[in-house]
């Protein structure tokens, strides 16, 4: 696909992965038809069940898998040229550092993997491992990090090399509210520098909290997509907000309020939340299959 627009980070064009399942040529389609596009600096949310075709997508991204058919570019380029990769940062869900080196070790083995240049290096690592507040920690071995520790040196090595696009695939999973939250943080961090940020999560109302946009699937096509606004808006449905109100005109709130003298202090769509909307998208798939 030529000529790739430059407002997009991703953009994909009806992409299929088929996988052999035997010698019989049985096939199994983990991603079926996909079409996403995936705006410069937002944060954009990949939501979908167990199988639904996410991890899939993002090692196509990567360049890890090549497409059965379709096309998927990445900051400008096809997705399987290695020239990309440097300007792209990964977070797997559960990654398997080695536990025998130091924070600091790690974030410095990715540097190099990277192909940072010696000079301003050393300086670099150090910056990140401040920006994830693991600076106190740097020098500890990370088989003695906590789970939150340990996604936020993952953090510091996704970003070390200050990509365009940064990946995280579950980044909070396992981690405790207080970790979970200082992740939130630093993902918004990454969005007010420029980055542009895919996430998974399982996580709904977190993903509601942070993503700009989000895309769901279910067996390997896409279900829903837009910005969190659009998909979360009941149309013609309202919301008020109205100050005053004692507890016992509660049964009268149908009545006109202006009658009363209390003022409305807000009004607007009413909105759903994520994960109401995710379980209807997700039936309404099952149920036209």
């Amino acid at each position: 696909m030529n000529g790739a627009s430059q407002d997009q980070a991703v953009e994909i064009r009806g992409l299929t992965k088929d996988f052999p399942l035997n010698i019989r040529g049985v096939r199994l389609r983990a991603v079926d038809d996909l079409t996403l596009e995936i705006p410069r600096g937002c944060v954009q949310g990949l939501l979908g069940p167990n199988g639904s075709g996410k991890s899939t997508t993002i090692k196509v991204m990567l360049g890890l898998l090549r497409p059965t058919h379709g096309t998927c570019r990445v900051l400008g380029c096809d997705s399987d040229d290695p020239a990309v990769r440097a300007r792209i940062g990964y977070l797997p869900e559960s990654p398997d550092f080695h536990r025998f080196l130091t924070g600091r070790e790690l974030v410095r083995y990715y540097a190099r993997l990277c192909g940072m240049p010696r000079v301003g290096r050393e300086a670099r690592i150090a910056e990140v491992i401040e920006w994830v507040g693991l600076t106190a920690a740097a020098d500890r071995r990370i088989g003695a990090f906590s789970k939150g520790m340990l996604q936020r040196i993952g953090l510091a090595q996704a970003i070390v090399h200050d990509p365009e696009l940064v990946i995280l695939d579950e980044p909070t999973a396992g981690v405790d509210p207080v970790g979970s939250a200082d992740i939130v943080r630093l993902i918004l961090k990454l969005k007010e520098s420029g980055k542009t940020v895919l996430v998974t999560s399982h996580l709904l109302a977190q993903a509601e909290d942070v993503c700009d946009r989000i895309a769901i699937l279910n067996r390997g096509r896409l279900v829903a997509s837009g910005s969190v606004d659009e998909l979360v808006a009941r149309s013609g449905a309202q919301s008020l907000v109205v100050e005053g109100m004692p507890e016992e005109a509660i049964a009268e709130l149908r009545a006109w309020l202006g009658e009363r003298g209390w003022r409305l202090a807000s009004a607007g769509p009413h909105r759903s939340r994520l994960d109401e909307l995710f379980l209807e998208r997700i039936r309404e798939s099952e149920e036209g299959r």
